[in-house]
């Protein structure tokens, strides 16, 4: 007779793993042990003051998800490590070191209940205005989206500089050591949804001739060399992520074999979980609504590599999670928008 979480049953080796709950096992990435294999993924809520401080409202957002313990980890909302790279107003910062106060209040909420927490790094990229940030918008290459219309595409971004792009590598590093100081379990690098590292990524906006463009290889370059230097900034016992949006499912965009070679490069860079979403269709699949939609990409993803990995997409309740997890299409589920609109979902459902 075997324990299995939640169930007690007298079962054989060979129908044990379709009885487990897997959700609730524990699992280890890198260093960091989460109780279990729940996770909220970032989600924004721009609710921080003009200037990216975190406010009361985010606190009290954050802790009534964690407050009953049944989130393994929580990443929040992405932080612009730049002024450059804010997306929208209101968005949270990691840019300055006196973010570190607010951060380390938000964190210590999530830390009461036992949730491990992560820190989203982001630069928007094209998808910000020169309105909101006072500088000139950056991307890979000076051309419009080509699924966006105005007004993003008003004012055509300026092609980053190699120059340029080792500045930025140096703040993704900077933003990494803040949220060390604020005490989170470590740090999620954004490469998907459109923004800055994905237009890298995705050969629909990456058009250019350099070392940055051209091959998988090229396009990855700007990612390797943030996670080099954010992993040298933090330490070799640090956890980091990284948010892929592998396949564009667009004509001309990234693929899912993009993605499964993708992730085995970001592997031997240096990261220790891959956080699995879209590309340039953003955190939605045009015709999907079924939990994992963006499981096709995650099941050769995860036959490929070591590290754990997250999926998210679609699910709405916790036996649509273990599911996924029972057919190998991931290590880790991401729900996001029923804790959005709920904050009482994983309480109830994890209680089950």
């Amino acid at each position: 007779m075997r324990g299995i979480y939640g169930r007690i049953k007298v079962i054989t080796e060979d129908n044990f793993k379709e009885h487990i709950i897997m959700i609730k096992e524990i699992i280890k990435i890198g260093n960091v042990e989460l109780k279990n294999r729940l996770i909220m993924p970032p989600v924004a809520t721009y609710l921080s003051t003009d200037d990216g401080k975190v406010t009361d409202k985010i606190i009290e957002y954050y802790g009534a998800r964690s407050k009953g313990g049944n989130i393994g980890m929580i990443i929040t909302e992405h932080c612009y490590i730049f002024q450059q790279g804010k997306a929208k107003a209101n968005q949270l910062s990691i840019a300055n070191d006196d973010d570190v106060e607010g951060l380390t209040r938000l964190v210590n909420i999530i830390h009461q209940n036992g949730t491990k927490a992560m820190a989203q790094l982001n630069h928007a990229g094209a998808t910000t205005f020169e309105t909101l940030t006072g500088m000139r918008k950056v991307s890979a290459s000076a051309v419009p989206f080509p699924f966006q219309v105005s007004p993003l595409n008003e004012v055509l971004p300026e092609a980053l500089t190699p120059g340029g792009i080792s500045e930025l590598v140096d703040c993704f590093a900077l933003a990494a050591v803040r949220a060390k100081a604020a005490g989170y379990d470590g740090v999620e690098i954004h490469s998907a949804h459109t923004y800055l590292l994905n237009q890298f990524y995705s050969p629909l906006t990456n058009k250019r001739e350099d070392e940055y463009g051209g091959s998988l290889e090229n396009r990855l370059r700007f990612h390797v060399e943030v996670i080099k230097k954010v992993r040298e900034a933090v330490g070799p016992d640090y956890l980091i992520s990284l948010r892929l949006g592998g396949c564009d499912y667009m004509e001309g965009g990234s693929t899912i074999e993009d993605a499964v070679n993708a992730a085995q490069i970001l592997e031997t860079a240096g990261i220790d979980m891959i956080d699995l979403s879209g590309g340039m269709c953003g955190y939605r699949r045009e015709g999907h609504e079924e939990p994992g939609y963006f499981k096709d990409m995650s099941i050769p993803v995860k036959a490929t590599v070591s590290i754990p990995v997250m999926l998210t997409g679609g699910i709405k309740k916790i036996s649509e999670a273990d599911e996924l997890l029972r057919e190998d299409a991931a290590d880790l589920i991401g729900v996001g928008r029923e804790l959005l609109k709920d904050p009482n979902w994983a309480d109830r459902e994890m209680s089950n």
